[in-house]
């Protein structure tokens, strides 16, 4: 049986060392790591070292709640760690499905037999799932504690599932591994058996995403990640039974010869339409793309990328992983024949920026390399921090990314008057698509919605009855650190009503279209919150619903 840690730290032992740490972090100016780190030393736990963050983190809760602390949200972002993890408005949890075969034969993917394929046990998330033994509950519970030790508001939890390809695992592992999470999610401080997998019904799930509307760690999104060939009408109404609001799909090349080389079983053509079914769907589409795959040119790698973006694909989101030659798979043995050769670090990082320029701005790229060690890697880059150098390399050449991830708002303070909003519309091969965004005078973004609006056939013949006739709102995200719901703090940007503005304007342009209902494929956690603006979820609905 495993049981979720308790952290023994009693703060009323150091009150007079804790407040006054507290006093010279408020009083600091200039602040930066040094400097916490001098005052950590010259008020020492017990004479003899320093408090931890932890202690600190757990020090300022409690003496806040005894008032004897002033403003503990500007200490709090001082001591924070790892800050950058709650940035974007959400908190995310990431847990590991259970070791399992996969469909693919793709060259350059590991198959360790502990791990799911294409995981490698010695990566950071895979180490924690496996000292779990991928037991959904402790993963999601140590996660959400560990969070809040570290200072991070865990109220709004995004949680993505990986694995490799999720739609090949047994149903009943599915329900019962996503069941767990929410249970979790739901009860995160509860001990816990290490309970074998049970037979779950699609009803015990639901009771239990039921509970989390109201719980105290919401899932505001889920993330499943699966193969473009595995994707089907069929498959996409039960992606949206778990709770899924977006999808990552491995679509790695639009090549078809370069897919063949590297043997990913499945065509351009393929992905198109898995597009087309996630999209009518409403899901956030999160695609994965490799650099340098085996066949690839620096030549081929800009006209393949620019298929991207056409019409036919369009992802919402993006992770680009330059390719790592990984010890026991078939592209090791080309790269020791010589048939494989990996570009060179500087060109790699040449190429990424390249294609970072390309990326239209309704997209988030979320990841430029995959968190695999070094020491796995037999050849390919090794470079840890791609994203930085990358950056660099563009500064140099006075380029620069217009994606999502590089424009959002951060930590920065915004003030509502200076926001203005945005469109941009575009087309794919199934509907019209809006995307809407309040951005600063440096064009940094504070939040924005996705719009889509089906081509009238589409929208008369949808293969899910209750999206027929009907525009959808795929997501809605405001920026900043997370802040807790129902908690106003002056220039977050969470708090401008900047969600309620968005949807008043998806209600226009479904006006302008001749569409009286507007959709929204609601995570879990949000269904109160689209209640507020009058949306509704009748019951076996997969979608809440608003009459216009």
């Amino acid at each position: 049986m495993y049981k979720t840690e308790k952290y023994a730290f009693n703060p009323e032992e150091y009150k007079e060392e804790l407040l006054q740490i507290f006093k010279e972090i408020q009083n600091s100016k200039n602040w930066n790591e040094d400097i916490f780190r001098i005052i950590q030393a010259k008020h020492p736990k017990d004479k003899s070292k320093m408090f931890s963050k932890n202690d600190l983190i757990k020090g300022l809760r409690y003496f806040t709640k005894l008032n004897l602390i002033n403003n503990p949200n500007q200490i709090l972002q001082r001591i924070r760690m790892k800050p950058v993890r709650t940035l974007s408005g959400v908190t995310p949890v990431t847990v590991l499905t259970k070791p399992w075969a996969c469909p693919g034969k793709c060259i350059y993917c590991p198959n360790e037999p502990n791990m799911p394929k294409s995981y490698i046990e010695s990566e950071p998330g895979a180490q924690r799932a496996l000292f779990l033994d991928f037991d959904p509950y402790m993963q999601t519970a140590k996660r959400i504690q560990s969070l809040q030790h570290i200072g991070h508001n865990t109220e709004k939890i995004e949680l993505i599932v990986l694995g490799g390809s999720w739609s090949v695992y047994p149903e009943n592992y599915k329900r019962w591994f996503i069941k767990r999470c929410f249970e979790a999610m739901n009860n995160p401080n509860e001990e816990e058996p290490n309970l074998s997998e049970t037979k779950t019904s699609w009803e015990e799930l639901e009771q239990e995403h039921k509970k989390n509307e109201t719980a105290k760690h919401k899932c505001v999104g889920l993330s499943l990640e699966t193969r473009p060939d595995l994707i089907t009408k069929e498959e996409v109404v039960k992606l949206r039974r778990y709770g899924a609001t977006k999808i990552q799909l491995g679509v790695q090349s639009l090549d078809d010869e370069i897919l063949t080389k590297n043997l990913r079983g499945h065509t351009a053509d393929t992905t198109k339409k898995a597009f087309e079914l996630l999209r009518l769907a409403g899901f956030k589409i999160h695609a994965h793309w490799m650099v340098n795959l085996y066949g690839a040119t620096p030549e081929t790698e800009i006209e393949d990328f620019q298929k991207l973006w056409t019409p036919n694909y369009c992802p919402d989101e993006l992770k680009i992983y330059p390719t790592s030659v990984i010890a026991n798979t078939r592209l090791a043995e080309l790269y020791n024949t010589g048939e494989y050769i990996p570009y060179s670090t500087q060109k790699l990082i040449e190429i990424v920026g390249q294609l970072k320029t390309l990326v239209p701005p309704f997209c988030r790229i979320t990841r430029v390399i995959r968190d695999i060690p070094s020491q796995e890697i037999i050849a390919g880059s090794r470079v840890s921090n791609l994203r930085q150098d990358v950056k660099k390399y563009l500064d140099e050449k006075g380029l620069k990314c217009n994606c999502i991830r590089c424009r959002e708002i951060k930590q920065q303070e915004v003030f509502e008057n200076d926001l203005k909003l945005e469109t941009i519309q575009y087309e794919t091969t199934v509907s019209k698509e809006y995307f809407f965004s309040f951005v600063t005078p440096e064009n940094r973004i504070a939040g924005f919605l996705r719009l889509s609006v089906p081509f009238e056939n589409l929208q008369e013949n949808h293969f899910i009855e209750e999206l027929r006739r009907s525009a959808i709102i795929r997501e809605i995200h405001v920026y900043g650190s997370v802040v807790g719901i129902g908690k106003e703090e002056v220039g977050k940007a969470q708090h401008f009503g900047l969600g309620k503005k968005l949807i008043e304007k998806a209600e226009e342009i479904c006006r302008e279209n001749v569409v009286k209902n507007l959709a929204v494929i609601s995570a879990i956690g949000t269904r109160d919150y689209y209640r507020k603006w009058n949306f509704i979820q009748k019951r076996n609905s997969l979608y809440m619903h608003k009459t216009l």
